[in-house]
């Protein structure tokens, strides 16, 4: 391969990596917000992808965020990578538990329900393995998705006018950059071969 080590690493250099990475914390959401900007589409179509990505990612519905995503960024036409960064980004195993917590308790909130499930349980495995998704709407999904529209039309907006003014501005000043090299290219004198 091209880009294989020599020498695999072991498992302690794995681990390690795993706990701290080599290039630091910081590189992969640099990397995803640098891949943002440089998509070479219009700024409302770039901001809306990642905005309908985010808001996707508040609902309950993991296996289908990124399906859901382009259906709706298609009919806002938008941008479908920046759809797919915008899911990526949000919704990972890092933020799950806080968006789970976070749309339960709003849900609870919003139906009127903090009382009414104080000190029942529900063994969400035997649920799932016996599929019993009726059973699974009203204790669990209901909430969740209902308390996930408050959080995610708000995470949205902040996201979209966000996105809109970063790739605007870097759209314009790399427009400036490579107009500027246009210019000097056209001003240097044309040397001739002899």
């Amino acid at each position: 391969m091209l880009f294989r080590r020599r020498k695999a690493a072991g498992f302690r250099e794995k681990l390690r990596e795993l706990l701290w990475p080599r290039k630091g914390f910081l590189r992969p959401p640099r990397y995803l917000m640098m891949r943002i900007l440089r998509l070479t589409a219009s700024p409302y179509a770039v901001a809306i992808g990642v905005a309908l990505g985010v808001f996707v990612s508040w609902t309950p519905f993991i296996g289908v965020h990124f399906v859901m995503a382009f259906a709706l960024t298609y009919l806002f036409s938008g941008n479908m990578v920046a759809a797919a960064l915008g899911c990526a980004a949000f919704g990972n195993p890092l933020t799950y538990p806080f968006i789970w917590g976070t749309t339960w308790e709003v849900g609870h909130l919003l139906l009127n329900r903090g009382d009414e499930m104080h000190g029942q349980s529900i063994d969400l495995a035997a649920l799932f393995h016996e599929l019993h998704l009726s059973e699974l709407w009203r204790p669990v999904l209901e909430p969740m998705l209902v308390g996930s529209i408050p959080p995610a039309m708000v995470t949205s907006v902040i996201v979209y006018f966000a996105v809109y003014y970063a790739v605007r501005g870097f759209q314009l000043r790399r427009r400036e950059r490579l107009m500027e090299r246009a210019r000097l290219r056209l001003a240097m004198p044309v040397q001739e071969t002899v």
